[in-house]
C-alpha cells in the first residue's frame, strides 16, 4: 500500500512539474510557472527513491503504469478532456504489465 502511495504522488509531482513547463511554452504562461514546476519534479524524484525496490529500473519500470493513470485522471480533472475507451484500455493493459513486474516471481 506504501508503494502504491508512493508512486500516486510521484506521479502527480511528475506531471505537475511537465506541465509547467508545457504551460510556459506551448501556453505563453509567464517563466515564473518553471519555479514550482522544478520543485515539482524534484519532489517526484526524491519521491521515487522511496519505493521499497532492490533495483531502481524495475521500480520505474512498475511507476510508469501509475503515471500513464494519472496523466489521463490529469487529463480529465485539469484539462477537462474526458478520456475515450482506448485510454481506459491503454492504462488496464500497462497496470497489468506493473502488476506483473511487482508481483511476478524472482529467483534468489
Amino acid at each position: 500500500m506504501r508503494t502504491t502511495l508512493v508512486y500516486v504522488l510521484a506521479a502527480f509531482a511528475e506531471i505537475a512539474g511537465c506541465f509547467s513547463f508545457w504551460a510556459w511554452l506551448r501556453s505563453q504562461h509567464s517563466g515564473w510557472w518553471l519555479v514550482p514546476g522544478m520543485v515539482s519534479l524534484a519532489l517526484f524524484a526524491w519521491l521515487l527513491t522511496l519505493v521499497d525496490s532492490s533495483h531502481a529500473g524495475r521500480a520505474y519500470a512498475a511507476y510508469g503504469s501509475v503515471y500513464i493513470t494519472a496523466a489521463l485522471v490529469w487529463l480529465w480533472a485539469v484539462e477537462g478532456a474526458r478520456p475515450d475507451r482506448w485510454d481506459l484500455v491503454g492504462a488496464g493493459i500497462a497496470l497489468a504489465g506493473a502488476a506483473i513486474i511487482v508481483f511476478g516471481p524472482r529467483s534468489s
